[in-house]
This record gives structure tokens, sequence and C-alpha cells, in this order.
């Protein structure tokens, strides 16, 4: 018998891939009336000049989804009567940290748009705002009793059992890299959006094996599958609009977002350490630019002919879609060696 919140998974999904879909059209009308338009960046492949001009910042599109789930699930704990501080903050804790990676990030967008050359926000402010979101977000789910034990971190099936400032720590160098780390890999038709599905399949599943039972580890199942379910659908509604040639992108407002809904369900599903291995692309996106600079600041050559990896690659030779699809198919197989960690037995089956 299939477990029924897998059907609850499934209505979430579909529900965030038709909003998207059908909002898809009038968002990008609004975003071109708005003159909210992508400028190519000046270091960039000479191939991304034709880039310029088409829409950005529709990662608001996320924001909406995200918004939604919010209000209805307000409203419906209010009626059945769980309003306290606990049960609401269970509900909206993850879907208020994609919010407010949102809100940063479209602080980002505008203010590169307004200034023009993209002249947004700087690297320092983007990392103290996420860093406060990230405090705010791992003292909600830490403290609450009875879900995510603070003295254990997880891959798979395994527990470890740690001290509580170790869990801390890491799940806010997890926001933080992770958040970044998705922002650095939107550089192409629809890199980011595609290679975070399989991640984001891949935590769908660890939370639905968590609330049926099948191990014991304090997590938030349900709701954190609900709610990764909800955005799955939404990026794949998105990627109809955002695959090779984009007719939007998502911008720092969509990027950061769904890096923090990413890192933050991980932290939800006590999966610190199992976000590596299914993040394996972004974390190489983001390694590529720190070992490039630190190299080129030191000997004054570089290591990739552009960064990040996927800049590389192009000017190696590679058209953007066959980038596009390796990475994507990078992000598949490391979600599998994920997988691969919830079969293996273990005393809490």
């Amino acid at each position: 018998m299939i477990y029924s919140p897998l059907y609850g998974d499934a209505f979430m999904l579909l529900v965030g891939f038709l909003l998207v879909l059908s909002l898809g059209r009038p968002a990008i009308a609004l975003l071109r009336r708005l003159s909210f338009k992508q400028n190519a960046y000046e270091d960039a492949p000479k191939t991304h000049a034709v880039k310029t001009g088409t829409p950005t910042m529709g990662g608001l599109l996320f924001v909406v989804v995200l918004a939604l789930y919010v209000c209805v699930t307000a409203i419906v704990t209010a009626l059945v009567g769980h309003t306290t501080w606990a049960s609401i903050a269970e509900f909206l804790a993850l879907p208020m940290l994609g919010i407010a990676c949102g809100a940063i990030g479209f602080v980002d967008d505008y203010s590169s748009i307004v200034r023009g050359r993209n002249k947004g926000l700087g690297a320092r402010e983007k990392f103290a705002a996420t860093a406060v979101v990230a405090a705010a977000f791992l003292l909600v789910v830490g403290l609450l009793p009875g879900h995510v034990p603070t003295d254990s971190l997880s891959i798979g099936r395994f527990a470890f059992g740690v001290p509580a400032w170790l869990w801390f720590s890491l799940g806010f160098v997890a926001i933080l890299s992770t958040t970044h780390a998705v922002n650095l890999t939107d550089g192409l038709d629809g890199l980011a959006s595609g290679t975070l599905i399989a991640p984001l399949l891949l935590l769908v599943y660890v939370a639905w094996l968590t609330l049926a039972g099948y191990w014991k580890l304090g997590s938030f199942g349900e709701n954190t599958g609900g709610v990764d379910a909800l955005v799955l659908g939404a990026v794949l509604g998105f990627l109809v609009y955002n695959r090779h040639p984009a007719r939007v992108f998502m911008g720092d407002t969509g990027s950061l977002l769904l890096g923090g809904i990413l890192a933050g369900s991980a932290i939800m599903l006590d999966q610190h350490l199992l976000l590596p291995i299914i993040g394996g692309v972004f974390a190489a996106e983001a390694l590529s630019v720190i070992i490039q600079v630190a190299y080129f600041k030191r000997t004054g050559k570089r290591i990739f002919r552009m960064s990040p990896l996927h800049h590389h690659f192009e000017l190696a030779g590679w058209p953007e879609t066959k980038v596009t699809a390796r990475f994507w198919a990078a992000s598949c197989a490391l979600s599998l060696v994920g997988l691969a960690t919830t079969f293996i037995p273990s005393a809490a089956s």
C-alpha cells in the first residue's frame, strides 16, 4: 500500500507546477513593461550578449507560490486550532526562510536594474543579510522541542551524535554556502533550475521515509516534504520558460530563494551531511570561484578559463545546451548517490 502522504506531495507538486505555468506568461509581460530586464555581465562570454534585454526577477513567481502557501497554511491552522508558537513555526519556518532569502535577492536585483551595469548589493551585504536570516531560521527550528534533534547529524539512515554548537554551526554554513552557490550556478538558461530538480525530489523522498516510519530521526517530515514538492513543481513550471532560449531569468530573487529552500529542507530533515552530496554541482561551482580568485591573487594566473565552472566549459567550446545537460546529469548522478544512503539498513529501521 502506498503511504498516503505521497498523494499529498504529488498534489503539492501539481499545484506548484500549474501555478507557475499559468502565471508565467503574464508575469513575463509585466516584467517587460516594468523594464526589469537582464544586463549581460561585461566579463561573461561574448555569446551572452544576446541575453541582454531578457526579463529577469522571474524568481518572484516562487515568492508568490510560497506566500500563497503561507497564507493558506495560516488560515487552516487557525481554523483547526493549532495556533501555538510551535505549530506555527513548524509549518512556516521553511517557506519563510525561502521568502526572506528571496527578499534579499529582490533588493539586489532591483538595485542592479535601477543603478544599471549590474551594480546591485555587494557580496558582503548579501552575505550579512543571508547570515541574519540563517541565524533566525536555525534558532526557530533548533529550539522547537520533539522534532529536529540538535545533538545529531544524519546522512541518509546514518545518524551521528554531535554537540549542539556543531549542529548549529554546520546549519549556518549550509544556508550561507548553498544560497550563494545556487546563485553562482544561475548563469545559463535553465542551469540552476534544472540542477535543483533531482536534489529536491530526493528530499521529498527522504521526508516521506521519515513520515512513513522507515527511520526514527526527529524531523519535520510532513511539512518539509510538502513544501519541497510545491517548490519542485514551481521549478518545473518555471523551467518551461527558463529553458534555452530563456524567455525569463529567475535573478537573485529566485536563486537565493531556491538555495535557502534546499539548505533549509536538509536541515529540517536533519540531513546536513547529505547536502554536500546532492548539492555537489552547486558546491563545484562555488569552489571554482574560490579557487580561481585565490590562485589568481597569489600567482596572477588562472586555473579555469573563466569561473564559475560552467563558463569554463563554454570557453572550451561546449554549446550552452551541452553544458546545461551535463550539469543536470551530474546532479542526477549525485542525487542517486544520496539515494543509496537511504537503502542501507540500520538499527533505526
